[in-house]
């Protein structure tokens, strides 16, 4: 289990929404059969591939971005067609995969929502470098910016994310620690210290924090896509980012905080929150109210993949806000 589950604790995923008319034209589509219903003509309208250049591929598509240590090619994918709205789903880890939302195919397609799957650079399904340089926020940001919708940004969704890693070390220490059995925590603080993480019962001993705050299900149901995904998650890029340790973030964000600049974001921003996550849900609540058109979502049965634990409230206030921002109700 340990093996599957570092970098659970920042990130869950980010989503741009955007238009994009001019990148991504709408579909051709032939006249609606008399009786064809509103329904069936959308349906119709979000599956039809007419024009695209990836239909061979399912929709997969490697675009190239440039980096300081030469060109490098990411993956891709889309589903469905929407000229109004389109999702980009940047993934956690640092160095996780695309793959833990795959839970998006079973909502969003029924709402005609058009969203693309990505695996950053030194990601399972992207190219994999190794030189240690490119693994810092600058560089990561920008690739976002070669990869995503060059305007048009219509809004932003921040989930299961803090703002701050010192404040999310802070809550772990303050807040969650105390909450775990006190021997159990010393053992744990013991092998961190010796810098025995890969000591199997390191793994043992984490396992009721991982039910608890992580997914709220026995391991041994947890979903294929979560599995997969952190099954992939490369080290090379999450230790030196995140750090080694599951109770608490370390590395090159050890010192991140944007707090600051959330006032700067003026496209509508939905936070989403869950009560038993890693992540502050107080202070993700306190970040809605920062961004000058900024909503909350709290799930309260969800951990920090609220996403599987609570996943009619996030389906149903996730697709609400995208509703929401693309006919400028926000």
């Amino acid at each position: 289990m340990r093996k599957l589950l570092p970098g659970l604790l920042l990130a869950s995923l980010i989503l741009l929404v955007g238009c994009n008319r001019a990148a991504t034209p709408a579909p051709t589509q032939a006249p609606a059969a008399p009786a064809a219903s509103t329904a069936t003509a959308a349906t119709s309208a979000y599956f039809d591939n007419t024009g695209r250049d990836d239909v061979l591929s399912g929709g997969v598509r490697k675009i190239e971005i440039t980096t300081p240590k030469g060109k490098f090619k990411v993956w891709t994918k889309r589903v469905g067609n929407n000229p109004r709205i389109k999702m980009l789903i940047l993934h956690g880890g640092p160095g996780a995969t695309h793959e833990a939302y795959e839970a998006f195919d079973s909502f969003l397609p029924a709402e005609g929502i058009e969203y693309y799957y990505y695996d950053q650079l030194g990601s399972a399904f992207s190219d994999q470098p190794t030189d240690p340089s490119l693994w810092n926020t600058d560089r990561f940001v920008d690739e976002v910016e070669q990869v995503r919708y060059p305007q048009h940004l219509k809004g932003l969704v921040i989930s299961n994310m803090m703002s701050s890693i010192p404040a999310y070390n802070a809550y772990a220490h303050d807040v969650l620690m105390p909450k775990m059995d006190s021997v159990v925590l010393k053992e744990i603080l013991a092998l961190e210290a010796k810098k025995d993480f890969g000591n199997p019962r390191y793994e043992e001993l984490l396992l009721p924090f991982y039910e608890e705050h992580i997914l709220r299900m026995p391991p041994d149901q947890w979903p294929d896509p979560v599995l997969r995904s952190f099954g992939r998650l490369n080290k090379n890029v999450y230790i030196p980012m995140q750090g080694p340790s599951e109770m608490g973030a370390s590395g090159i964000l050890v010192n991140w905080d944007r707090s600051q600049d959330l006032k700067k974001i003026t496209v509508p921003t939905l936070v989403i929150g869950a009560e038993h996550d890693t992540m502050d849900p107080k202070h993700m609540a306190w970040m809605a109210t920062q961004f000058p058109h900024g909503r909350f979502l709290l799930c309260k049965n969800g951990s920090h993949l609220a996403i599987y634990d609570d996943q009619q409230t996030y389906m149903t206030g996730l697709i609400a806000f995208l509703k929401d921002a693309d006919a400028g109700r926000m």
